[in-house]
């Protein structure tokens, strides 16, 4: 009896996977508050050098008196007389600030604008450069020591970063904050999404993750402007979205350890002690017998592979053979795609000629769509397809804003501005979703965390480039919306080039992962399918047993012996991590 067999008789979509996804819907809440909290403390309304005479002035007047300077933000006046004025040619020290619904930033209250608005983006190329050593660290852990723990470790890495970060005053305190909080971003995700996809029936993937995701990261989203709004201080908010993150850690009290990864350690009495728990939970009665035929099997695997001698894979393993190495770099690739992109739409919400708070919002609302229509599409049309296909739509909305704010010139419409940003954060969300749990799924389990950690440490890698990217728009508009577009594109043509994963037998070992759908054409759509094929299953593990029951059928006559030809396809088939 294998694993997903006895998964099914403690129960696969019962009370403790609803449990476990309520829960992944709150991580949903924190993360999303925690990723984008240096956009939210880093907002910079409408300001203007200070001077005395235009104290009793309102904020309409000295729009208007400054209008007539280039750069009016930064210009200092040597003189007013009514509505004219003269400029110095001294350094503005001292800045007037139309706080935008009362909220004082840190950048207003540190006056980290005009020449020092350098010291807030030194925070955030910190905050990503945690990000990849985080990932890197707590990926490793978590195949290491677990998810469980790598998931708590991780999170209170984003604690401690965001709580420091609250008496930090000058650049190098404030970049080394970010930083121990940037080791937390996407770790205090992705290491809850593998535990819940692992104990989660195949089937009910797409539409338990991604309505969790949806509604509780919609939710995260455009509660977080409001929370600082109502919090009035970008210290407030830091302390009321920081001490959150301490609820995780009575996770450990009650979430199981992935059993999975327990079978790939060799931990079977673990893996059994929490599955009990998962049947315990559920009302479900399982025989100590059929938990023994689970013990047998994974020890007759393990043996197979060499016993206690038995090498774990690591992450260079991947790239030993040549379509696990193929596959990884194009999940590589993907994910440079979608994360650089996803980074530059969503922190995009300034300069629009709305308020950053409601333009945050707006463009968050697009994210439970975007999930429903994974839900509706993606056990349709399968993985690859959402995949390419978003990411083609995705492209085609960035294009298409891109030339439209081109040739409005000088003369924003905000209202089109607003709904093309929208449009184009719609099609990168869908691209996000689908490409999580893609990869999640494509990985082997005995490198899934590190594999996982690996994916996502060279999105945020790619993120370095965002800056750079939209600096080309000073020289022309659609420069990084035409970049962003082909990147689009040439990411939907090589997801094209990854085999599918809807219905089929997730790969647990490198190599099930280097024959995983070997024979499959760049064009194979489940939905263009005339006919399910043998693999159609709802237990991920099913074809696997079909084919070992085929292949041991009458193998017991006789003396027993095994026919050679026949034992090396079993021993194929091999569920150990090697």
């Amino acid at each position: 009896m294998d694993f997903d067999q006895i998964l099914a008789k403690c129960g696969d979509f019962n009370r403790y996977q609803l449990l476990i996804l309520t829960l992944f819907g709150v991580v949903n809440v924190i993360v999303s508050m925690h990723y984008f909290t240096q956009t939210v403390i880093s907002f910079v309304p409408d300001h203007w050098c200070y001077h005395e005479k235009l104290e009793n002035k309102t904020y309409d007047e000295i729009a208007a008196i400054y209008a007539k300077f280039p750069n009016p933000s930064c210009t200092k006046l040597a003189d007013i007389n009514g509505m004219n004025a003269t400029a110095s040619t001294e350094k503005c020290e001292r800045w007037i600030y139309k706080y935008d619904f009362g909220y004082h930033s840190m950048n207003t209250e540190l006056n980290w604008v005009c020449e020092s608005s350098y010291k807030a983006r030194i925070g955030q190329s910190l905050f990503f450069i945690g990000s990849v050593v985080g990932t890197l660290l707590y990926g490793l852990l978590s195949d290491k020591i677990g998810r469980l723990p790598a998931l708590i470790l991780s999170n209170l890495s984003g604690f401690i970063g965001d709580f420091s970060t609250i008496f930090t005053t000058s650049v190098t305190t404030f970049t080394l904050c970010r930083f121990i909080s940037g080791l937390a971003a996407d770790t205090n995700f992705y290491l809850m999404y593998i535990i819940v996809l692992e104990y989660l029936r195949p089937s009910m993937r797409t539409f338990g993750l991604n309505i969790a995701v949806g509604v509780f990261y919609t939710l995260g989203l455009v509660f977080t402007p409001w929370l600082a709004v109502l919090a009035g201080h970008w210290q407030y908010y830091l302390a009321s979205t920081s001490i959150p993150i301490l609820s995780i850690v009575f996770y450990y009290f009650i979430i199981q350890e992935s059993a999975q990864w327990l079978v790939t350690r060799n931990d079977i009495d673990g893996a059994i002690k929490r599955l009990k728990r998962v049947a315990r939970f559920n009302g479900r009665k399982v025989s100590l017998t059929e938990f023994e035929e689970f013990r047998k099997y994974c020890e007759k695997q393990h043996q197979k592979q060499g016993g206690d001698d038995q090498k774990h894979s690591n992450l260079i393993d991947m790239f030993r053979t040549p379509r696990m190495r193929k596959h990884t770099l194009i999940l590589f690739f993907k994910s440079m795609v979608i994360t650089l992109c996803y980074d530059v739409v969503s922190r995009n919400v300034e300069g629009m000629g709305i308020s950053p708070f409601i333009m945050f919002s707006l463009s968050a609302l697009v994210v439970l769509p975007s999930s429903l229509m994974l839900v509706l599409l993606q056990d349709r049309i399968g993985r690859k397809g959402m995949a390419s296909g978003s990411l083609l739509v995705g492209g085609f909305f960035t294009v298409a804003a891109g030339i439209a704010i081109a040739y409005q010139k000088q003369n924003h419409n905000a209202i089109l501005l607003a709904c093309l940003t929208i449009a184009a954060r719609f099609g990168v969300a869908i691209s996000y979703e689908s490409g999580s749990q893609y990869a999640t799924e494509l990985i082997p389990t005995c490198v899934r965390g590190q594999g996982v950690a690996a994916v996502h440490v060279a999105g945020f890698a790619a993120s370095f480039l965002a800056p750079y990217i939209l600096w080309l728009g000073t020289f022309f508009k659609a420069a990084p919306s035409m970049i962003l577009g082909v990147l689009f594109f040439a990411g939907s043509l090589v997801c094209l080039m990854l085999p599918e994963t809807l219905n089929k037998t997730l790969p647990k070992t490198l190599e099930e992962g280097e024959v995983f759908g070997k024979g499959e054409s760049m064009f194979d759509f489940p939905c263009l399918s005339k006919n399910k094929s043998a693999e159609d299953s709802d237990s991920e593990m099913e074809p696997y047993s079909k084919r070992k029951e085929s292949l041991t059928a009458g193998l017991e006559h006789g003396n027993g012996t095994v026919h050679p030809l026949r034992q090396d396809l079993m021993d194929d088939n091999s569920n150990s991590c090697t």
